[in-house]
Formats: C-alpha cells, sequence, structure tokens
C-alpha cells in the first residue's frame, strides 16, 4: 500500500480526499478522514467512505500524547512529525469494526504514511501564500492613485469582505484624544461612520494589546460588543480583526472583518487579513499625503500668487506683466528671453501661479548643469537596469509636472540630440522612461528660458527650428536692469527691507548719493546682483542711512573684472563679457576645469561646449 501512497500526486487539489479514498478502499474502512486543530475547532482536510467524524475529545487525546488513540470504532492517529498547516496540526482517523488491527497496520506504514501528508501540508502552504500574495498585490496595486481618504477606506473594506467572503467589515482608525474608534466607513451602517470607546469589544482589546484576534461562539464571543450589534440591527456570529501599524509599529486604529459566509474564519484567514493590513497601512499614508499636499497646495499657490512680484515702474516692466497677465491662464507655450540674473524664474512663477495650473508643481531643470546623458533621464525618467547606476525606477520631470508646468532653463544650453528628443515628446505629449517601452501620456505646460539668441543659434544650425517654433509661441523679454531706470532704487528699497527684517534690524534709508551710485552701475549682473549688494549692505553697516561711500564696492568688486566697451552691440557686448569671465575663471581656478564649470553652475561638458561656441581652442581631456 505504500507504493500506493506514493504513487499519489501532492499537486492535485483533492489530495486528502485521494489518500482517504485510497485507505478505504485498501483497509476496509467504513471512514476515513483527516483533520487539523485550529485553535479548539477541528477543521476536515478531507475524508471518504460514509463521511462520519470521530469524536473531537478523541481527537484531541491523540493529538495531546502524539499516540494513536483507539475507540469502539475509531482509530486516530496523530502526525508524529508534528509538520503543520499554518498552526495546524493533523490526525488522521480510521472508522470501522476492529480499530485494534487497524491501528497496528496503520502504525507500521505510519511514517511514510505522513511524510506524504505532510509533504502534501507543505506544497499546500507555499501554493496558498503564493496565490494570496498575488491576490493581495493586485488589490492593493488598484488602490494607488486614489486621491481621496475615504474612497480608499470605501475600497479597502468592500474589498477585504470580499477576500475573506465576509458580510462586512470595518477599518477603524484611534481618536486617541477622544479615547474613541472612529469606523469610517463601515459597511451597512447607515451614515458610514461609526465611533465606540478605545476600551470597547474586540476591536478596542486589538488596538490596546497590538494582538490579533479570531472570535466566534465558540472562542471568544462573550468579547463581542452587542451593544454595537443592538444599534445596527445585526448580529455578530463570528469575527476577525487585527491591528493596523505604521512602520515605527504605532498602532493607528484595526481592520475588522464580520461573519464569514461559508462556516467560520481559520487561522489561515487571519494571516491573509494581517498581511492584507501592512498593504493598507501604506496605502492610507500615501493618501493622506496626497490630501495634505492637494489641500496645502491651494494654499500655497494663493501665498506664492500674492508674495510674487516684478518690481518695478519701468515702461518695459508695465508692459511685462500686463503681458503675463493676459498669457497666464491660457496652456500657450511660453519662452523667457533675458541675461542671466534679471529673474526669469520668478516670471516663470508668477506665470504658473496666476494660471489654472497653480494648484500642480511647477518643475525646473536646468539644462546647461547636466550632461546629454543625465539630462534625458533627468527629463523622462529611468526603468531599472536601463544603466550601470539606474538600482531603481525613476520618474522624470515631465511626469512631476504633470497637470503643472516645466521650466526648461538655459534651453540653448541642450545639445542637438537632446533638442530633438524634446521636440518627440512636445509633439506627441508623451514619454517613454530611458530603458522603458511603455508610453507614459503627459499633460505639461513647458516654458523655456535663455540669455542666449536663439534665433541666431537656429541660423548657426547650433538649434533647431522646428524645436524654436514650437516653444517661442508667445516671448517674454525680461529688461536688463541696468535699462529699468528708476526700478533700480524701487528694488534696492524692496530688498532693504526684506533683508533688514531677516537680519533683525531697521530698515536704513538710502540717502541720494546712494541712489546716484546705483543708478550709475551698470548692473551685470543684473537683479541677482542687486541683490547680493544690499544684502552685503545690511549685514557690514549699522547706520539708519546708506551713503553713497557704503557702495564703493559696487563700483571696485575687486579691480580685476571683466571690462566691456559700452560701443558694442548687446549681442556682441555679451559674448565679449562671456569669454573675459570664462578667462578668468579659469585663471583664478588654476585651469581646473571640473571646478570652473562646478563655479559656473554648468556640467563640464557643457563648459566645453561654450567654450567652442566663443571660439577657444580647446579640447576635452
Amino acid at each position: 500500500m505504500i507504493d500506493e501512497i506514493l504513487e499519489l500526486s501532492i499537486v492535485e487539489p483533492n489530495y486528502p480526499e485521494q489518500l482517504c479514498q485510497l485507505l478505504v478502499d485498501q483497509l476496509g474502512c467504513t471512514s476515513a478522514a483527516i483533520q487539523s486543530a485550529d485553535g479548539v475547532r477541528w477543521l476536515v482536510l478531507g475524508q471518504a467512505g460514509d463521511r462520519s467524524l470521530p469524536p473531537e475529545d478523541t481527537l484531541q487525546s491523540s493529538l495531546d500524547g502524539i499516540e494513536i488513540q483507539l475507540t469502539d470504532a475509531w482509530a486516530c492517529i496523530p502526525n508524529s512529525q508534528q509538520l503543520t498547516t499554518g498552526n495546524q496540526q493533523q490526525v488522521l482517523s480510521l472508522e470501522c469494526a476492529d480499530p485494534q488491527r487497524l491501528g497496528a497496520i496503520i502504525n507500521d506504514i505510519r511514517e511514510p504514511l505522513f511524510t506524504a501528508i505532510s509533504s502534501w501540508s507543505q506544497y499546500k502552504q507555499l501554493a496558498d501564500r503564493a496565490l494570496r500574495a498575488e491576490t493581495i498585490l493586485a488589490i492593493a496595486a488598484q488602490w494607488h492613485g486614489i486621491k481621496e481618504t475615504d474612497e480608499l477606506v470605501t475600497e479597502i473594506v468592500k474589498a477585504s469582505a470580499t477576500l475573506l467572503g465576509a458580510e462586512r467589515a470595518s477599518l477603524f482608525l484611534w481618536d486617541q484624544d477622544n479615547h474613541e474608534l472612529v469606523a469610517r466607513p463601515a459597511l451597512g451602517v447607515e451614515g458610514g461612520e461609526l465611533r465606540v470607546p478605545e476600551n470597547a469589544g474586540v476591536v478596542g482589546e486589538v488596538v490596546r494589546t497590538g494582538d490579533s484576534l479570531r472570535v466566534d461562539e465558540i472562542e471568544g464571543a462573550g468579547q463581542i460588543n452587542r451593544d454595537v450589534d443592538s444599534e445596527l440591527d445585526f448580529v455578530t456570529r463570528n469575527l476577525i480583526c487585527c491591528p493596523l501599524k505604521n512602520e515605527a509599529a504605532e498602532i493607528l486604529g484595526a481592520l475588522q472583518v464580520l461573519n464569514k459566509q461559508d462556516g467560520i474564519f481559520t487561522s489561515n484567514d487571519l494571516v491573509v487579513l494581517e498581511e492584507l493590513a501592512s498593504h493598507i497601512m501604506s496605502a492610507l499614508q500615501t493618501t493622506r499625503q496626497i490630501e495634505q499636499l492637494i489641500s496645502s497646495r491651494s494654499v500655497i499657490a494663493a501665498e506664492a500668487a500674492q508674495e510674487l512680484d516684478l518690481i518695478g515702474d519701468s515702461p518695459q516692466m508695465v508692459a511685462l506683466k500686463s503681458t503675463i497677465h493676459r498669457i497666464a491662464d491660457t496652456d500657450l507655450s511660453i519662452l523667457i528671453l533675458g541675461e542671466n540674473g534679471t529673474g526669469k524664474e520668478v516670471v516663470s512663477q508668477l506665470v504658473h501661479y496666476e494660471s489654472g495650473r497653480n494648484g500642480e508643481p511647477i518643475v525646473a531643470v536646468n539644462c546647461a548643469a547636466l550632461s546629454e546623458t543625465l539630462l534625458e533621464s533627468e527629463l523622462f525618467g529611468h526603468v531599472r537596469g536601463a544603466f550601470t547606476d539606474a538600482h531603481e525606477d525613476r520618474v522624470g520631470k515631465f511626469e512631476l509636472a504633470t497637470n503643472g508646468t516645466l521650466l526648461l532653463d538655459e534651453i540653448g544650453d541642450m545639445s542637438l540630440a537632446g533638442q530633438a528628443k524634446l521636440l518627440r515628446v512636445l509633439e506627441a505629449k508623451e514619454v517613454v522612461r530611458v530603458g522603458g517601452s511603455t508610453p507614459i501620456r503627459i499633460d505639461t505646460r513647458v516654458i523655456a528660458a535663455t540669455n542666449q539668441d536663439l534665433a541666431e543659434m537656429v541660423r548657426g544650425k547650433t538649434f533647431r527650428e522646428d524645436l524654436f517654433f514650437r516653444l517661442n509661441v508667445v516671448t517674454l523679454e525680461v529688461p536688463a536692469l541696468r535699462l529699468r531706470g528708476e526700478d533700480i532704487v524701487l528694488l534696492a528699497e524692496h530688498f532693504l527691507g526684506e533683508l533688514s527684517i531677516k537680519a533683525r534690524r531697521n530698515v536704513p534709508r538710502l540717502k541720494a548719493s546712494a541712489r546716484k551710485r546705483l543708478l550709475a552701475h551698470t548692473w551685470p549682473g543684473n537683479v541677482r546682483e542687486l541683490r547680493n549688494v544690499v544684502e552685503r549692505l545690511v549685514y557690514l553697516t549699522d547706520g539708519d542711512t546708506v551713503e553713497g561711500d557704503d557702495l564703493d564696492f559696487v563700483v571696485a568688486p575687486g579691480g580685476g573684472g571683466p571690462q566691456v566697451s559700452l560701443e558694442l552691440s548687446l549681442n556682441d557686448a555679451t559674448r565679449e563679457f562671456q569669454m573675459q569671465y570664462i578667462q578668468a575663471q579659469i585663471k583664478r581656478l588654476g585651469g581646473n576645469m571640473t571646478e570652473v564649470a562646478k563655479h559656473l553652475g554648468v556640467h563640464r561638458s557643457n563648459l566645453y561646449r561654450k567654450l567652442h561656441q566663443l571660439g577657444f581652442d580647446v579640447s576635452e581631456e
């Protein structure tokens, strides 16, 4: 008979029934059953014959003594190998006219018999675990993207009840300030919210101890909160409940599932609930963060729109602000032109916060600070294994800016290859992560900014004409500070007030001599330079006024700075200044091009590209 036992396949779903039928046929039994202990319950794993079962006290005695128990009709043989399915230990029971004879026969084949049963138990445990993990992951995947807690909780309790074949489920969150447990929502509960004292019933015990519980008519029936049953006109027959814990193992609530529709809850059901609970906490925390982010974004957007302003009453600034107001709440692509330090990023933020996209992020990318390879990953994202350092999937800036705004700063420094890829994304309105193949739809407004003459670059074949036209739907030109007249003084006074508050000092007043000195300076660094000058004044002077002499350092910031002829055109002057400035930095940093690039805020390869554009004969080592 051992050969017949070993020939049975343990991967068959009805293996226990097949084994019981084999024993009935071979041994002439009237009934055979394999049962497992589940707490104080006995679960039938398989049976054959007339399908009767032995007394439970006989089963328990065989398990307690790990020896065969005989009655007038039954021989109960425990699994001496003590292998379990979860926490369930098995007993094989055979009903016949002569249990004594049958017990002796079974004792001879006991080891291979229970080796087979234990192998099946282990296989079923692994198979159940794999199926359970697959099912739970599929359920949890559906929760991603839900942005409201109430909607998520509703989906969680529905999924929990369905997965475990229960009548209803409730998710309780612990309101420690009010010493209450709040179920929101609870299936079958009018109004969707139930409040109970934090120490009430099974859920109170679970939250207090942090241990999962299983309750039915046999075990712990007295723990069921019948007051709630009465209030809801519901009868709880059985339930399982487990705590909800965060990553720090702090208890935040509990998940409870009520009334198994087919029989009673098992210890395996409790394992399923506990595994589901870990995914629930992850989803809840993510959704709460999304909710907080959404609610805070509207506040931040309103505050940002109020705080952001283009200081100045010059005709150029009045015209610029008027254009921003007209085109902000459209989806037109915008190209912002202006020298370094003029405030191009402030202009882009104003456009964003005055648009209908202000509840979503504005994401900035400095195209000059990244190499071509890194820029592609930065913009479009990458998948794990796409390149050597791609240890995990990464979301690109286009995806991060979905429904918001993407600022491509220093767009003129993007390589032609990068320009081609950017153009494809703008035309298709979808990205494919580096190393991936799945298109991802995007809805992003693109604002580009540069201090270069893109039209001239198009003529010189260093910037794609089709991309230029795609970006240049609306052009916003930010004037250089030296062209804005009295705006210089207005800005200086604005910065004096702002920075004096930070420095915790009285706001000094600009004397006429200081105003004259400020207006006489050409401000090659524009608004950024002016702010730095004012910050230096705030911290290095302590008087109630700022005199012209306090600004001596503005005219002579070291004596060796780049000098540009005022007879040159703007383009030529800009080119000349860049040449002198980069040469000065190379000299100052001893020819260390990596340090020069870092100081200039550009990637090393982009520095060499700029040097070639300016006519320097250099090679990248």
